[in-house]
């Protein structure tokens, strides 16, 4: 059976799965009613994976996209919360990161800047030629005495508006971030993401063969970082000296961990609506021959070190560029760490394989312990095989559905894991790995 055609008929099964993993991921009580996901229009969301922000206009080859400034307050992992700016899709409410801009391999974009804070805020294109705003090329700003002050043009402060307009001119994916004082706009949170996809289609990376992907197994991990005597400073109206900055959070997809395996969307995370959970199929050449697409992007201050735990990954593109030689080479390379720095985008193409296809009739070959001697694990099924589920000691709760994997990814510079200290609380997600289709999940 086609893995890609019956996936649609497990959504509903599999949702009752995810809201059991919200309830795990629950790190205080609800915060607010969540009413939507901020949003210029209306669009499907993924329960899983990126969610692509609908254009507020234009048309097919002309997006439009209105982003506005926005004040507000994220969770932590560790029960407080951080002051924010962002850039809001629309004019909805704020949220965090700024919503997935995607668009095509030569569309005409156009990207209008509305400014509601208290300082003149710009949009910069990392990776992007020609930029235009009010459509005149981009530039850097100086104040009367040549001291830079913007690295491109910018909207002025309390209700200023720009309008940038570009050509996609090559498919990757790039980070959009202010371009003012970064030190502290971008640190306070406006940054997002933009994916240019390619004229070989929504399946592909890049215009090579060799950078396809199950297009339902794309996911996206931001990585970002949080001083908060930063934020709090910014949000009382003083200054605060760079040469204190010191992170105490890091995140992924705008959350901490168990929050960030939540859904997309969870009701109690109103601002943060980007999950970062990866629920893909295991490969089988038949019905599920594809792999699958992480795209990474750091927009913090150090390397971030994230490690997809039992799976190498083949890194396909950086900075927007595929990895290939002048006459097209194929330079991709297998990576166990994805050492993402300051600024870059990494893309990684990955598969989990059942390599040795073990099952009750094919078992490993080594003496499992009982499980009145084990210590059972929140998602462990009661067996060792992929879509097997047996029954657990009495009281032992398990959010496993189906017997399917899950494997931890996370940042591997350790210290980076933690919010303020509590250990095991930052950059984490999971591989989940479904068993094939026809299952029960």
């Amino acid at each position: 059976m086609n893995t890609a055609r019956t996936r649609a008929v497990a959504v509903d099964l599999r949702s009752r799965r995810r809201r059991l993993l919200a309830a795990f991921a629950v790190v205080s009580s609800a915060l607010a009613v969540f009413t939507h996901v901020p949003r210029a229009a209306a669009v499907t969301v993924p329960d899983v994976g990126i969610v692509c922000t609908a254009g507020s206009g234009g048309d097919a080859t002309h997006p439009i996209f209105d982003l506005t400034t926005k004040t507000g307050y994220i969770s932590l992992p560790d029960g407080n919360t951080a002051f924010m700016w962002g850039f809001s899709a629309g004019f909805d409410d704020f949220q965090h990161p700024g919503p997935v801009l995607c668009v095509n391999e030569g569309d005409e974009v156009t990207v209008i800047l509305h400014n509601t804070l208290a300082e003149p805020v710009s949009v910069a294109f990392p990776g992007q030629h020609d930029v235009l705003a009010d459509g005149v090329p981009a530039g850097p700003e100086f104040d009367g005495q040549g001291q830079l002050t913007s690295s491109t043009t910018t909207a002025q402060a309390g209700g200023g508006t720009m309008t940038y307009t570009f050509a996609a001119d090559h498919p990757g994916t790039f980070l959009y971030e202010s371009g003012t004082n970064p030190e502290k706009q971008v640190q306070m949170g406006l940054f997002g993401a933009l994916i240019v996809r390619p004229a070989a289609g929504d399946d592909h990376a890049y215009n090579r063969a060799d950078s396809s992907f199950d297009p339902t197994e794309e996911f996206m991990v931001l990585l970002s970082e949080i001083d908060p005597y930063q934020h709090q400073a910014v949000e009382q109206g003083k200054s605060f000296n760079m040469n204190n900055y010191h992170p105490r959070y890091w995140l992924i997809n705008g959350r901490g961990f168990p929050d960030s395996i939540a859904d997309n969307g969870a009701e109690w995370l109103p601002s943060q609506p980007y999950g970062a959970l990866a629920q893909i199929y295991p490969y089988d050449a038949a019905d599920h021959p594809d792999y699958s697409l992480a795209r990474y992007l750091n927009v913090g201050t150090e390397d971030y070190p994230m490690h997809p735990h039992g799976n190498n990954g083949r890194v396909i593109g950086r900075d927007g560029n595929p990895l290939e030689g002048p006459g097209g080479e194929d330079l991709s390379f297998e990576k166990f760490d994805i050492n993402i720095g300051p600024g870059q985008t990494w893309d990684v193409r990955f598969r989990w394989y059942d390599a040795e296809d073990y099952s009750p009739d094919n078992p490993v070959p080594v003496t499992v312990p009982s499980l009145a001697n084990s210590v059972i694990g929140t998602f462990y099924s009661g067996s060792p095989y992929l879509g097997s589920k047996e029954t657990l000691p009495v009281g032992t709760p398990t959010l496993n559905q189906c017997g399917e994997y899950y494997i931890i990814s996370h940042n591997h510079a350790l210290f980076q894991i933690t919010s303020w200290g509590v250990t095991m609380t930052g950059p984490i997600t999971y591989m989940r790995i479904d068993p094939p289709q026809p299952n029960q999940c």
